[in-house]
């Protein structure tokens, strides 16, 4: 038996990123519950890694997600020695 895999659309991603951008610091469950059209939560989960590889959010110990797509507030955050994963 094979596995599918729902590959995230552009449009997607984005409305990914901007949810992000508009709520507080939201927990996995809180944000993925908070889009505004439905996400498989394999694709929604696809997203965010991608999103946390390419240095836009960063998921701290609390599991709370931060967009962080400002590489001089990402270096501020970094030195202020704050834990992250």
């Amino acid at each position: 038996m094979t596995k599918k895999i729902h590959y995230p659309q552009l449009d997607t991603i984005l409305m990914v990123e901007d949810t992000i951008q508009k709520m507080d610091y939201p927990k996995k469950t809180e944000l993925w519950k908070a889009l505004p059209k439905k996400v498989m939560y394999q694709t929604f989960c696809m997203i965010l890694d991608y999103l946390e590889e390419s240095g836009k959010i960063l998921i701290d110990d609390d599991g709370r997600i931060v967009w962080t797509w400002n590489p001089e507030m990402i270096e501020k955050i970094k030195s202020s020695g704050v834990k992250l994963r």
